[in-house]
């Protein structure tokens, strides 16, 4: 369920910020936050994060990975990751984005985040107001979960600075791509090297901008 559609607006945010203690408090010890990156680009994977964080462990700088340059978020991945908490991330490529869509690739990269985590979880929050298909364990959708709740924020920075490291491996095989850059993001500087090159072998076909480019070629 969402939580929102179960708690009146004016309690929500006040519950929020107590969410993971309280549900710690009711016996859920391994409590999950998930979240993705990639869901807009016009090129490359779509990638998810599953990161088990209980409400004992502090990790400074934790924060919606969107809000922390670039060296935050390293230094705070490289955090989790040396804490050893349980962590595991999705990875559905842009083949398998153009076949099932983005909105069901970014959910099967999540629900592969989950499933190889060990041990599993107790409870799983999702970041956003759609829940995971076929989970064992209850979830809830919080929207704005990334900057509302630490295990999301977590998962949010697994999962960009994974995607992040992806595509700057995909600069070097596509030098004629500034991934490293814009990282396959609708930019001014992305569009204008489509335009230049056409699209290469990672973009996702089904995207408007590089459908229409493709469709232009067609007519060739």
């Amino acid at each position: 369920m969402s939580l929102k559609s179960a708690i009146s607006d004016s309690s929500f945010e006040a519950f929020l910020g107590d969410l993971e203690p309280m549900l710690h408090s009711r016996g859920l010890k391994r409590i999950c936050g998930v979240d993705e990156a990639g869901r807009g680009p016009l090129a490359g994977p779509v990638v998810a994060a599953a990161v088990v964080l209980s409400p004992e462990i502090e990790i400074e700088g934790l924060a919606d990975s969107k809000k922390l340059s670039p060296a935050r978020r390293d230094e705070v991945f490289r955090r989790i990751i040396d804490l050893g908490l349980p962590c595991a991330v999705g990875i559905i490529d842009h083949k398998t984005i153009d076949t099932i869509n983005i909105l069901q690739a970014s959910l099967r990269a999540m629900r592969k985040a989950v499933m190889d985590l060990d041990p599993k979880p107790d409870v799983v929050l999702v970041d956003g107001n759609i829940l995971i298909p076929n989970l064992a364990q209850p979830q809830y959708a919080v929207v704005g979960g990334d900057r509302r709740c630490r295990a999301i924020s977590a998962a949010s920075v697994i999962a960009k600075v994974t995607r992040d490291r992806i595509m700057n491996r995909y600069q070097e095989l596509y030098p004629r791509f500034s991934f490293a850059t814009h990282k396959g993001y609708p930019t001014a500087e992305h569009l204008e090297e489509l335009r230049r090159h056409g699209p290469c072998d990672i973009h996702r076909l089904t995207f408007r901008p590089v459908a229409e480019l493709v469709n232009q070629y067609a007519l060739f």
